[in-house]
């Protein structure tokens, strides 16, 4: 049972996400840039840490 609902969520997902794409292609553009400029900056965080740690945390 829980298969099937973790089906029709993915599939609710899919259609919703293309419902926006095609309805507003400019927003669902902004949202992807915004997704990858977090993802981005995340990363950019996690190599400041890293940095910051092998340096001996001075």
């Amino acid at each position: 049972m829980a298969v099937n609902a973790k089906k029709i969520a993915v599939y609710a997902l899919v259609v919703f996400v293309l419902y926006v794409i095609i309805t507003d292609p400019e927003t669902a553009a902004d949202y992807v840039l915004i997704g990858f400029q977090g993802i981005s900056d995340a990363a950019g965080a996690v190599g400041d840490f890293m940095t910051w740690a092998a340096k001996g945390g001075n």
